[in-house]
């Protein structure tokens, strides 16, 4: 490709933004980028978070390979100041069910024998165990697992605004608060985008990077890949409070739920239940991220969802147990039916790349995603079958291996919802 081709990029998520960034390191000049969003980072992106896991634990060994890469380049200039190797406790309640077990098992053994853990990996057997890596737990905690030490977290938000400063500096335009209405054809040539205020956009490629709300712009997509939403609350505590838990490694009973050290500028401590997602067809047969649920908000958690929080909070850190959830929100995703990524040519158009299928495993690879899509904008093809096109597939039917529970959609928990004070006081 010619480096003056012109490159339009829908969605300045995870996806898009890396995307913009590998495009740009490599001298192609001509970049725009739409997001619907009027903020930076945008509203729905996944990657607008305190804090997200950064580990190379994965069933399948292919993953484990490429989040090893990533976590290298969160070592980069760019990305270091983001990067936090806390470490990584992962286990299971003495009440897990053998799905959550078996999963346990299967990211610990993709792990164990590579180079780069030895040494890295302490067995987790007893609450004694558990003392010594984590001094601050004071609940019973009667878990079972290992402590990973070369694992840890990444300040999201922060590490989306310094890839977003580097595609400025670049030359990137990004354009926010540019919702697309309709992708542009000319036969079976996209030719670039239209959005909902009307403004045209032409380009020779165009790269779908929407996460969860892909299908409202690409219908083709269908069942392949679904929205999925996961609950998201966190506790506010005091300058003293966040002092004492500084440095506890990122905490994840795999049936019960994880959390993070404190946010050391706000104090928030950044808690979520482990479940298997929530869908939404209130738009129809598309699950699509966002609600159309009253009050058209996602600041709220079902009561099922709270509950499990307050139960992780019992084993661990049993003062917090009670404590108000603030800043309740959904965080979504992309789902396929076996959790790989899309990142293809749209069969039968030309022009027209498509990145998805995230299924919450993707922001460690900030650093890396782009250059998988660039090598297929640059190439016109997807060389490898797992990032294909997935035709027929049913990632809505999908029982996914390494999530715990049951999908369900949000008509299912209307009664559930439970919101922020300050939410409800705003609404009133």
């Amino acid at each position: 490709m010619d480096k003056e081709t012109s490159i339009l990029i829908l969605g300045a998520g995870t996806f898009g933004l890396s995307t913009a960034y590998h495009l740009a390191k490599a001298g192609y000049v001509n970049i725009t980028v739409l997001e619907k969003s009027p903020t930076f980072p945008p509203e729905l992106s996944a990657g607008n978070d305190l804090n997200k896991i950064i580990r190379a634990e994965y069933e399948d060994p292919f993953y484990a390979e490429l989040a090893l890469e990533a976590m290298a380049a969160w070592k980069s200039p760019l990305f270091a100041p983001y990067y936090h190797e806390t470490g990584y406790l992962l286990c299971n309640s003495a009440a897990a069910p053998e799905k959550s077990k078996n999963s346990l098992l299967k990211s610990l053994e993709s792990i164990r024998r590579r180079p780069a853990f030895q040494g890295k990996i302490t067995p987790i057997t007893s609450r004694e165990d558990i003392r010594k890596v984590a001094p601050a737990f004071t609940g019973p905690m009667q878990w079972k697992g290992y402590f990973n030490s070369f694992a840890g977290y990444a300040h999201a938000a922060d590490a989306m605004t310094a890839v977003y400063s580097a595609c400025i500096a670049l030359g990137v335009t990004v354009q926010i608060d540019s919702a697309v209405w309709t992708l542009n054809y000319s036969g079976d040539i996209c030719t670039g985008a239209t959005t909902a205020g009307g403004k045209q956009y032409d380009a020779a490629v165009t790269v779908l990077a929407l996460g969860a709300s892909l299908g409202s712009v690409l219908p083709e997509i269908k069942r392949q890949v679904v929205a999925k939403g996961s609950p998201v609350a966190h506790i506010q505590l005091t300058a003293a409070e966040a002092a004492s838990l500084r440095g506890i490694p990122v905490t994840y009973a795999r049936d019960l739920g994880f959390f993070f050290e404190p946010d050391p500028r706000t104090h928030l401590l950044k808690i979520c239940p482990s479940m298997a997602g929530y869908t939404n067809y209130y738009y129809g047969g598309t699950s699509l991220s966002g609600l159309s649920l009253p009050p058209d908000d996602s600041a709220f958690i079902p009561a099922r969802d709270e509950a499990m929080v307050r139960r992780l909070l019992r084993e661990t850190l049993p003062a917090l147990a009670d404590r108000p959830l603030v800043g309740r929100r959904f965080c979504w995703c992309a789902d396929t039916a076996d959790s790989e990524y899309v990142i293809d040519l749209v069969p039968g158009k030309k022009g027209l790349v498509v990145v998805t299928g995230d299924s919450a495993h993707a922001f460690k690879m900030l650093p890396t995603v782009g250059g998988w899509v660039k090598d297929v904008v640059e190439k016109g093809r997807q060389d490898s079958a797992r990032w294909r096109w997935k035709e027929g597939s049913d990632a809505a039917g999908a029982d996914i291996s390494w999530r715990v529970g049951k999908t369900t959609d949000f008509k299912e928990v209307e009664a559930e919802m439970r919101r922020d004070p300050e939410v409800v006081k705003a609404k009133l």
